[in-house]
């Protein structure tokens, strides 16, 4: 079959990763989708059952450090784009251990650029036609402050709430935990590689996403699992720290419009414009899974337990991404609190999906099923 495009999607089988994938091969059946993961712990590919047999749908497992590979797989498949989500994301997990952090996002990256760079330099076109979209987080740029505490709900709009302060596409910055540092440099690699190389690149720097197929060490499904089974509800420090939050259908659709439409080598910020204190939103969740299953209001709350605060744990980030707004039409599609009544239905309604991952069996079946390339 021949196709108009063909593009690698690494970490597909994630959480973010299988919205962008569901998106694409839906959208463009003239696009082929190669799905490149590692399947480590966090990828699951009963995340794209509904998709698996596309005819314009590739599943490759393969570790995007894995240099080889990456050149083999690239003008076997004749790939034009590559749109980057692998990544080792869990804060808690990089201050445990940030070799792996640095092994995967930085050097994965610089795997995946390097290939790209040869590739598209050995054809005649070179990179006319061709994107390396690289997913960053807000983390990168740091902490803000905490202007309003106790919030602010009245002549105001929502994106004020807490402060006057938001991360901009040209804020400095300034990480403060091996999994921020990590993408940092990943960030920087990117650019580098379109300032010395010309390779046409573009970068996003995203908020905290929530919705389906999250794994749940998560904050989110993490506390709708707990609550279902009755468990303690951890919470860091007093649960002021805030957050801005975005439901992961909107990111894929802003991957999307970027990807197809965003200027090379520029900076997008995308955000939810929807900044919560964890422990408002905690209330929020407990709220909304104790009506669902039938409970008393406020049944669940004796489940919340403050535990010691996570070492350097940023107060606030604030995205602002006006210039996405303005320069290609994008905003979120949902506001929050019917983006957590579909989010909980669907945990709820998916507990054979949610067993599987927290016993770990899905990564057995997989490991005996697909071998490395």
């Amino acid at each position: 079959m021949e196709f108009k495009r063909s593009i690698i999607i690494t970490g597909g089988a994630g959480f973010i990763g299988s919205h962008v994938v569901r998106l694409f091969v839906n959208k463009y059946p003239e696009y082929h989708i190669i799905n490149l993961d590692k399947l480590t712990y966090a990828g699951n590919l009963a995340n794209l059952k509904d998709i698996e047999d596309r005819p314009n749908y590739t599943f490759v497992k393969a570790d995007i450090c894995d240099f080889d590979t990456i050149m083999a797989l690239l003008p076997e498949y004749h790939v034009d784009g590559i749109i980057h989500l692998a990544a080792e994301s869990h804060v808690d997990r990089s201050i445990k251990d940030p070799f792996t952090f640095a092994r995967t996002n930085v050097m994965g990256t610089l795997s995946l650029l390097q290939a790209a760079k040869l590739y598209w330099e050995s054809l005649p076109e070179k990179y006319e036609g061709k994107r390396f979209y690289h997913i960053s987080t807000d983390e990168v740029y740091g902490a803000l402050e905490l202007t309003h505490p106790e919030g602010v709900k009245s002549d105001v709009s929502a994106h004020e709430v807490y402060g006057d302060e938001f991360f901009l596409e040209t804020t400095k910055y300034n990480p403060h935990s091996p999994y921020s540092a990590s993408k940092a440099s990943s960030d920087h690699f990117v650019r580098a590689f379109h300032d010395t190389y010309g390779m046409p690149t573009v970068v996003t720097n995203c908020s905290n996403n929530y919705g389906p197929y999250q794994f749940p060490e998560k904050l989110i499904p993490l506390f709708i699992n707990n609550i279902r089974h009755r468990k303690p509800l951890p919470v860091y420090g007093k649960g002021e720290n805030v957050r801005d939050w975005l439901y992961v259908v909107d990111h894929a659709r802003a991957i999307d419009v970027i990807f197809h439409e965003g200027k090379t080598a520029e900076t997008y910020n995308i955000g939810g414009f929807n900044e919560w204190k964890n422990i408002d939103i905690i209330k929020v969740i407990i709220k909304t899974v104790d009506r669902l299953l039938g409970n008393p209001e406020g049944y669940s709350l004796d489940l919340i337990t403050y535990v010691t605060d996570r070492m350097g744990h940023d107060l606030r980030y604030a995205i602002d991404s006006r210039k996405l707004k303005a320069e290609l039409g994008w905003e979120p599609s949902l506001q929050f609190e019917e983006g957590i009544e579909k989010t909980v239905r669907w945990y709820l309604d998916h507990q054979e999906w949610m067993d599987n991952v927290t016993s770990g069996d899905y990564q057995k079946y997989y490991d005996n099923m697909y071998k490395d390339r």
